[in-house]
């Protein structure tokens, strides 16, 4: 079941994380939040002039709710729909890129190996802690980027 969490400009202005934690939060208390996996969708609803077309990632505002999101919840890849996009897009708006209307989001290849590591790194001790086996869907998420992780890396986690 998809869960979808509707940010509004008054939202993101304030840096208000009360529509993700509505979600997430409840997940955690109840201890049912490993039964989420890739269900979490955004519906954005932040203005622009009539003559702006920027995407989301590109205004400072939405990016820095994002940043605040990820920094309470490290871990929240985990949850994100990748199959609708969500994955990159949450991506897009943590790491430096270019849009190239050929070829869509270019992220900066270095900022994009820290930000897939970190996520690895953090998914992995999170999971551990929860108790979930997630090596396979984390191999999965490094891939969504173009990585090829080996299982000798979560050896050196363990």
């Amino acid at each position: 079941m998809t869960t979808t969490i509707a940010l509004t400009a008054e939202h993101i202005d304030a840096l208000d994380l009360s529509p993700a934690q509505a979600v997430i939060d409840p997940w955690l208390q109840t201890g049912t939040l490993a039964s989420q996996t890739q269900e979490i969708k955004f519906q954005i609803d932040y203005p622009q002039e009539a003559d702006q077309t920027l995407e989301f990632p590109e205004i400072p505002e939405v990016r820095l709710w994002f940043m605040r999101l990820d920094s309470y919840y490290p871990w929240f890849p985990w949850l994100l729909d990748w199959q609708s996009g969500e994955l990159v897009r949450y991506a897009a708006m943590l790491v430096p890129h270019e849009f190239n209307p050929k070829e869509g989001i270019q992220f900066n290849p270095q900022a994009l190996d820290i930000f897939v590591m970190q996520k690895i790194f953090v998914s992995f001790r999170w999971l551990k802690n929860q108790n979930i086996e997630g090596e396979s869907k984390l191999k999965q998420m490094a891939e969504m980027f173009g990585y090829e992780l080996n299982s000798e890396l979560f050896s050196l986690l363990r």
